[in-house]
């Protein structure tokens, strides 16, 4: 059984950043709550069920997405978080290669439920398939559930990349950040000045990454003065969304020539240098907050199952809208006032389902190691080398590779049309749904048994 989160509360040390925690769950569920508001769930003349944008609806509320598109905060929280797991792993490992104890043990709570995840609803999809059901919501649902996904597979290559860059950074510091954004700033004048093709999908690297960098330029306390960072984020991003090729909104809008998310844009780093600082700017009231016991035990237990209820959270709204057209409720048009009235109702009926679905998937995104969620020791004990870990790193990038193309193939071609070998473009590559179910999983074991030869490395790995 997994310690309670009263006793991981309890537990914490006092050096702990309690506020990157906070910043974790808040980021989640943040992206939670503004997909459930923005889904909007029509019926057309035909009878058929279909799944718009609020945002298209009512573009005058595309400006909320420059403080609700919080999604680099994740990514942020993520580098400083791995910079102090890999640094724990290194200075205990005495020489001993730790890339592969290092990926398995950061991926555990990521790619566990996610496999789950694809598990069940592509399970469910084929059965589905196969009794020739199908049609209205359902086969909206069965594209839509996936999306989430692409975050799973950015999160991947982030971890992936922890080792190299990381070395960047404590060669190079704030030059090795801005690197990154150089050739973000480049890969965005090939793509518009010059029309390159398909250079634009480097900025699925280059733009995250960066903001990635962000954090371990924050775990070594270098990110400077959070006023600057945001100001010149939110300059730049408005400069250019007024006068470049740049759209109002930082997420993807259905229809739209250019997206400031797919691939993401030198706009959309800017955003991210703007939410950085701003997130950074509250740290100090936060950190008082978060001394209060309950406050800070709501935090562990919400961390402990975020990324299962981010998993599930679009699967528990679909399903609250096809009960109510089971029903025969009447859905007003979006925007209108009938539809506002409903959002309150909707979203708590999406966060009980979804409550629902985490009892039954949460013991999926617990670690093995050990059989508890640990807290971050402040000192522990040296650890010898496996000679029986060669070999397992080239191993697990393998995995990890496999993971994130998997992924981010399942979420472009979602769980439809599983023996029709209906396919997605994958920047340059046609993939299929069970051909991306089956990078993932091959991947996720490769990952596993690669990192399992170094248990008490493992151990540590997990606790930051």
């Amino acid at each position: 059984m997994g310690s309670s989160a009263h006793e991981l509360a309890a537990a914490t040390p006092a050096s702990r950043d309690k506020y990157i925690d906070l910043l974790r769950v808040a980021s989640l569920g943040t992206v939670v709550l503004g997909h459930w508001l923005m889904a909007a769930v029509t019926v057309g003349d035909g009878g058929r069920a279909e799944v718009g944008n609020l945002l298209a609806v009512e573009p005058r509320l595309q400006l909320l997405t420059w403080a609700l598109q919080i999604m680099p905060v994740f990514f942020f929280v993520g580098g400083f978080s791995h910079a102090l797991s890999y640094r724990s792993l290194r200075r205990r490992s005495e020489g001993a290669p730790v890339y592969s104890v290092f990926l398995r043990a950061r991926l555990q709570r990521l790619l566990r439920p996610t496999v789950v995840f694809i598990g069940v609803w592509g399970a469910g999809a084929l059965a589905l398939q196969l009794a020739g059901e199908g049609g209205g919501l359902l086969d909206v649902s069965l594209r839509l559930v996936a999306q989430p996904l692409w975050f799973i597979g950015i999160y991947l290559a982030m971890v992936a990349f922890t080792p190299p860059l990381l070395r960047l950074h404590e060669r190079y510091g704030w030059g090795a950040f801005g690197g990154l954004v150089a050739a973000a700033a480049s890969v965005d004048v090939l793509r518009f000045a010059f029309g390159v093709p398909y250079v634009e999908f480097l900025n699925f690297a280059f733009v995250w990454l960066a903001v990635h960098q962000l954090g371990f330029l924050r775990a070594d306390g270098r990110l400077g003065r959070p006023y600057v960072l945001a100001g010149a984020g939110l300059a730049g991003a408005a400069l250019l969304v007024a006068y470049g090729p740049y759209p109002l909104s930082m997420v993807g809008m259905p229809g739209e020539k250019i997206s400031n998310m797919a691939p993401p844009t030198f706009a959309l780093l800017c955003h991210g240098l703007w939410l950085v600082g701003a997130v950074e700017l509250l740290r100090e009231p936060a950190g008082r907050w978060l001394r209060r016991p309950r406050v800070w035990r709501t935090v562990v237990a919400a961390n402990g199952v975020s990324m299962t209820a981010f998993l599930w959270h679009l699967t528990a709204m679909l399903g609250v809208y096809g009960v109510l057209l089971a029903a025969g409720a009447r859905l007003p048009e979006p925007a209108t006032g009938g539809w506002w009235a409903q959002v309150p109702l909707r979203i708590a009926a999406a966060m009980v389902v979804t409550g629902v679905l985490v009892a039954v998937f949460r013991r999926f995104e617990r670690p093995s190691a050990g059989g508890k969620l640990k807290v971050s020791p402040e000192v522990s004990p040296k650890v010898s080398p496996d000679v029986s870990a060669s070999g397992a790193g080239p191993a697990a990038a393998v995995g990890v590779a496999l993971c994130l193309f998997g992924v981010l193939g399942l979420s472009m071609v979602g769980f439809g049309g599983l023996l029709e070998g209906r396919t997605a473009m994958l920047i340059a590559v046609r993939v299929t749904a069970p051909v991306a179910v089956a990078m993932t999983l091959v991947g996720w074991l490769l990952v596993e048994r690669a990192g399992r030869g170094r248990p008490a490395l493992h151990k540590y790995a997990t606790q930051v």
